[in-house]
């Protein structure tokens, strides 16, 4: 999948000569409105009221990912809630394409939120590892290296899913699969949905060119299927009726666009999504975090020396030129990336609130808020670590076995 779990590379905005923004499965760059990006996509954003609702019914605070906005749109997640309320089971999907062995920070935010999903609700999530994906879209290595054989992103996928793992899914109610493994369960699903989509379809819904190899174009119907319930005659038993909610960046919501058009074609339900917004690269937002490239992102097997290193070098200051004209003005809280980073990973709502008045006052200085970032992320990502560490190959196994899934 260009990827579901989370926001492929991540976009440019620090410039007011910024090209047009552009956001599809493969591709995030420029200024993004994320209203706008809700009117064009005709999803809807997610309300205090229906935040409210959601706390009334599982009897939990909302993620902080909810009440800082960071996932800020959905498609019929006041449906959903209410075949919950009224005592109907839903399962979560989301997913990762594994492209690097390392993942960085970004690619955590989808899991964590999708982990707490599944505690406070209860409910079974299957978890895709889409490595045919990111074999048919790989490009050209440097020299004109062929792209690497699908055996490498088959390898990737089971070290992607330690890291999964390490966030803390119940073992008994989640699934992890690769599709080159799955691919007998999903298959059939997968050729019901490519029966009633047309070539125009995909190619004005993904762009495809006659260029792009048939791989491509068949791909959607493979990242729609696990949206259907059907899919998984084991792990959730072959019923017909079971809703899907799918935790996801908003890059992604064109594949299940595609996917609730074919639902009621195929007398299945469409699948609920709720949409996260980007994360950023460590230069800011004009720059694009990769998993190849070290210092635009804090990866997860960083060490603390290194995490220091990264965020006083390269974490893009909203500060002023001068220590006198910060002290005058103020910070930017709206391109600082590492008041942008303790939204996304700093649990007290408080202290996040005292940081964002000192640094806007100019009472907080740039390198006094990057020692703050940098003491939030350096446990995160060593306890991260030392979970990651206890992943055996016997526990991947459990999560990789085809068994039904309590519910």
């Amino acid at each position: 999948m260009a990827d579901l779990s989370t926001p492929p590379d991540v976009p440019a905005t620090n410039d007011d000569q910024a090209p047009a923004p552009i956001v599809t499965p493969w591709e995030v760059s420029g200024i993004i409105d994320y209203d706008k990006l809700i009117s064009q996509f005709g999803s809807r954003p997610i309300s205090p009221e229906l935040l409210a609702r959601f706390e009334a019914l599982t009897g939990h605070r909302p993620h902080l990912f909810l009440r800082r906005g960071i996932f800020f749109s959905h498609r019929d997640l006041e449906a959903l809630l209410n075949n919950y309320e009224a005592g109907k089971k839903f399962y979560l999907y989301t997913g990762r394409g594994p492209s690097s062995t390392a993942l960085h920070l970004g690619h955590l935010v989808p899991f964590i939120f999708t982990a707490y999903l599944q505690k406070v609700f209860n409910v079974p999530c299957v978890i895709q590892l889409t490595d045919d994906e990111k074999f048919l879209f790989a490009k050209q290595q440097k020299g004109d290296k062929p792209p690497p054989p699908i055996e490498h992103f088959m390898g990737l996928a089971r070290e992607n899913a330690k890291d999964i793992i390490a966030v803390g899914f119940d073992p008994a109610k989640t699934f992890i699969f690769s599709d080159t493994s799955y691919i007998a369960s999903l298959y059939l699903n997968v050729l019901r949905i490519q029966r009633i989509t047309t070539y125009n379809q995909a190619r004005a819904i993904f762009g495809f060119t006659d260029s792009d190899n048939i791989g491509k174009h068949a791909f959607p119907a493979v990242q729609a299927a696990p949206s259907f319930s059907t899919s998984f005659p084991v792990v959730l038993g072959g019923a017909v009726d079971i809703p899907c909610l799918i935790p996801c960046a908003i890059d992604q919501d064109p594949y299940f666009r595609l996917t609730r058009d074919a639902a009621p074609r195929l007398n299945y339900l469409k699948p609920a999504l709720i949409h996260s917004k980007f994360f950023p690269a460590l230069q800011g937002d004009n720059t694009k975090m990769s998993s190849s490239l070290a210092e635009s992102a804090i990866f997860l097997d960083d060490t603390p020396k290194k995490i220091k290193t990264k965020v006083n070098k390269y974490a893009f200051s909203g500060g002023r030129e001068t220590v006198e004209e910060h002290r005058r003005l103020g910070g930017n809280v709206d391109v600082d990336i590492s008041y942008r980073y303790l939204t996304f990973f700093l649990e007290d709502d408080e202290k996040l609130e005292h940081i964002r008045a000192a640094y806007s006052s100019g009472e907080m200085l740039s390198g006094e808020i990057k020692a703050e970032l940098i003491k939030v992320l350096q446990p995160i990502v060593a306890n991260h670590q030392t979970r990651r560490s206890e992943v055996s190959d016997q526990v991947l196994d459990q999560f990789f076995a085809i068994r039904p899934l309590e519910f």
